[in-house]
């Protein structure tokens, strides 16, 4: 746990909630244990959407949709964002909840493996949101990279794994240890990669905000 359950229900406590579909969503992805985003982030994320205003968002693991959507909601009028999956039992109830949202227009959907489909984008993005699997985020960055301009932010969800980040690597479960080497050599690159001004936020199960530099800029 990385923030107190007492603090963090009582700031959960404070929020408003969603558009009414949004919080169906959101009630079936629990009964069904699809992972989405906590509530915590959401409301990070709609903060960030209103301070960015981004043009066109690459999200990395789609799921069902939500986050996709929450973004639409509260993004700019003519956002457009592309989002990527490779667990085919979730594409159809995606591109099932972006027709009922009536987002269609907005949302382009890229299936399969991420890695392999960030190597072929050539277009740049204003945002681009990583949730999917975390021992990937490493191998993923530099075609991410590639995809920002100056000025460009990248956020990382799922960051400090429930705590285990700062754990020994001989305490960590051993199924986990991968992930938990993966992502410590993720976070050091984000902190030290001279293209990238980044901070480490303990919110939710921790998240990474990182804005990209002008080429040559000072560190």
């Amino acid at each position: 746990m990385i923030v107190d359950e007492r603090m963090r229900t009582y700031i959960n406590s404070l929020d408003m909630g969603n558009s009414p579909f949004l919080e169906k969503l959101e009630q079936q992805a629990v009964l069904d244990r699809v992972p989405i985003i906590r509530k915590e982030m959401q409301s990070f994320l709609k903060v960030l959407l209103g301070i960015l205003r981004p043009a066109r968002i690459l999200e990395v693991g789609t799921a069902v949709g939500f986050s996709t959507l929450l973004m639409c909601e509260y993004g700019r009028s003519d956002l457009e964002i592309v989002t990527i999956e490779n667990y085919e039992k979730r594409i159809p109830l995606a591109k099932e909840n972006f027709r009922k949202a009536g987002r269609e227009k907005q949302i382009t959907l890229l299936e399969g493996d991420a890695g392999e489909i960030l190597s072929g984008l050539d277009c740049k993005f204003d945002l681009i949101f990583m949730d999917a699997a975390k021992g990937q985020y490493i191998h993923w960055l530099p075609d991410v990279l590639r995809l920002m301009h100056p000025g460009s932010v990248l956020v990382s969800d799922n960051v400090l794994q429930e705590g285990d980040i700062i754990e020994s690597h001989y305490i960590v479960e051993r199924r986990n240890r991968t992930i938990y080497k993966r992502m410590r050599e993720y976070l050091y690159e984000l902190k030290h990669n001279p293209l990238l001004e980044t901070s480490i936020i303990p919110l939710g199960d921790g998240v990474t905000v990182s804005v990209k530099k002008e080429e040559g800029a000072k560190t």
